[in-house]
């Protein structure tokens, strides 16, 4: 959990522009309503002092300056009112889409976040990065103009109060206390109930976001309905937390604008017994008692959107939380040139939920070999080559190229040198051709070379389009085979002198998977340094050098 920030984060400032000037254009509003309110409050104190006391001034003629600066006064600070709401609304959308958009890049950047942190922080940054920001909407354009009124009017107020009726200032100075006091005591009430609902919601999203991938087989297994007392479950959970947060809301609200009205009657109840006994004039009690609300008026609007504004800050302080893990774990600067380069593997361990997967591992992989990482599942044979991209931090060891950690070098420099085929191949909607070139183009010699050993060409020959196909997400439009073949086309059309496969004989034939192996192995007798994790026994028999991780890794990483 986040740990409790000031009420203006100054993270939120370095990661949006857009809430960095509207805090200038707030400001700004704030010193022009403060000096519309005290010019108002002056004509309008002469306006009634002049009428009550002096008969001879109580036309419209001899009032007129006074009633233009009232009339003035009260149109300027409903513009300005107007206008900060509009920017405030339009520079919160703004903020929130800068946010957004950093926490995402963030989160998908692999140089930045790996796999299995990803996973392990994927409900609660789905619930925050969506939901959870649409709520700062609130924080920017309620509560943060009257945290910066509070700074900005509620100073300058006093000073004119103390100016016209000393003893009105120091009655409103002892009493402002009570109000922030007040808030922070229902602030430490109401901050574990935000965090609740926050966690409830993520839990709700996760539970309903692993039900819709996985409905397509609870409904062929006749167990569509079973779920559904969960998530009741967790939406009564969500239900409750939300409703004591709204209980406190109200009653907080209530107990903010009492002490307000309290505070205003003191400053009224003395002035009102000072001119009794004509210890003060006329014009400077009205003047101090229109005055006193002012000085409270941006406290009592921090207490109305106090609440409001809980959930989004409570949000951006996890989106900023992820913005500054992402930061520490800084890119690297250096380069290096994979070609003709061994990678070695010196006693990497990663330790995950299950325990450590791998531990221990060191091994050579040299250019112009095909090296095969085989093992029993669950050994971290899929973590090597998260571990080889860079993209998993190691608990234990180092991989290096050159010498250089993996962790050292530039991604970007890095990546461009490597052709890589996951698990679950990138497929996105788009034509087969958009999908072959999605990381870019490739020769068209070597793409033909690539589809003929992959038996893509074949695919092609059935499409009703050829390359002109148009697919759907995730490869709708072809079967598992006819993915594979395509992204090993892809894979090894490219010229990258380092090929990373993970299982790239799965849902192929064994002729199809030999005629793979084989441009495999061609690829790295041409000076490529090939690694492919495989459990087939074929695959396994043409390797250069294995790879195998121990069963008893398993046994090991069960115990821990």
């Amino acid at each position: 959990m986040s740990e409790r920030r000031a009420p203006l984060d100054p993270r939120l400032l370095r990661a949006s522009r857009s809430a960095r000037r509207y805090v200038i254009a707030s400001a700004a509003f704030a010193v022009g309503d403060v000096i519309a309110a005290v010019a108002g409050a002056i004509a309008l104190a002469g306006l009634l002092s002049e009428l009550i006391t002096d008969p001879a001034r109580r036309s419209f003629t001899d009032q007129a300056v006074h009633l233009t600066v009232v009339a003035v006064a009260l149109a300027a600070r409903g513009a300005m009112t107007y206008f900060q709401d509009v920017v405030g609304r339009r520079a919160a959308h703004a903020s929130i889409d800068e946010l957004r958009v950093a926490a995402l890049d963030t989160l998908t950047d692999p140089a930045r976040t790996g796999p299995r942190q990803l996973l392990t922080a994927r409900e609660h940054a789905l619930t925050v990065t969506l939901r959870g920001l649409d709520r700062l909407s609130d924080y920017l354009s309620g509560y943060l103009p009257a945290l910066l009124g509070t700074a900005i009017i509620t100073p300058l107020i006093v000073a004119v109060e103390l100016w016209t009726d000393w003893l009105s200032g120091v009655i409103i100075i002892v009493t402002l206390p009570l109000i922030p006091i007040f808030m922070v005591l229902i602030g430490l009430v109401t901050r574990e109930r935000t965090r609740r609902k926050l966690d409830a919601m993520s839990k709700q999203n996760a539970q309903l976001v692993d039900l819709m991938t996985g409905l397509p087989t609870l409904r062929a297994l006749g167990r569509a309905q079973g779920p559904a007392e969960q998530v009741a479950t967790l939406g009564e959970r969500l239900r409750k937390s939300t409703m004591g947060s709204l209980r406190i809301a109200f009653l907080s609200g209530a107990v903010l604008e009492l002490l307000a009205t309290l505070s205003v009657a003191l400053v009224a109840v003395s002035i009102g017994l000072r001119l009794v006994f004509g210890e003060m004039s006329l014009y400077a009690g009205i003047l101090a008692l229109i005055l006193a609300p002012e000085a409270y008026l941006p406290l009592r609007r921090i207490g109305a959107q106090f609440h409001n504004a809980e959930d989004g800050v409570a949000a951006a302080d996890d989106v900023l939380d992820i913005l500054d893990a992402a930061d520490a774990d800084s890119r690297g600067t250096l380069q290096v040139t994979v070609a003709g380069a061994s990678i070695e593997l010196d006693g990497v361990g990663v330790c995950g939920r299950d325990g450590w997967a791998p531990r221990g591992l060191s091994a050579t992989i040299r250019p112009g070999e095909l090296t095969i990482v085989t093992g029993p599942n669950g050994t971290g044979k899929s973590t090597i080559f998260a571990a080889i991209l860079g993209l998993q931090t190691l608990d234990e060891g180092n991989v290096h190229v050159r010498d250089i950690a993996v962790r050292d070098l530039d991604p970007d420099s890095y990546f461009a040198q490597i052709d890589w085929l996951p698990q679950l191949p990138a497929i996105v909607p788009g034509t087969v051709h958009e999908n072959l070139e999605l990381f870019g183009a490739l020769p068209a010699d070597a793409t033909a070379e690539a589809m003929r050993a992959a038996a893509f060409d074949e695919v092609l020959a059935d499409l009703p389009y050829g390359l002109d196909t148009r697919l759907g997400s995730g490869g709708v439009g072809l079967s598992a085979g006819q993915r594979q073949r395509l992204a090993l086309t892809r894979t090894l059309a490219g010229t990258a002198p380092l090929l990373l496969l993970d299982e790239p004989t799965a849902h192929l034939d064994d002729d199809t998977a030999d005629r793979v192996i084989a441009a495999l192995l061609a690829r790295a007798r041409a000076g490529a340094t090939v690694i492919v994790i495989s459990h087939r026994p074929a695959v396994v028999a043409e390797a250069d050098h294995v790879v195998e991780l121990p069963a008893q890794l398993v046994q090991e990483a069960s115990r821990v």
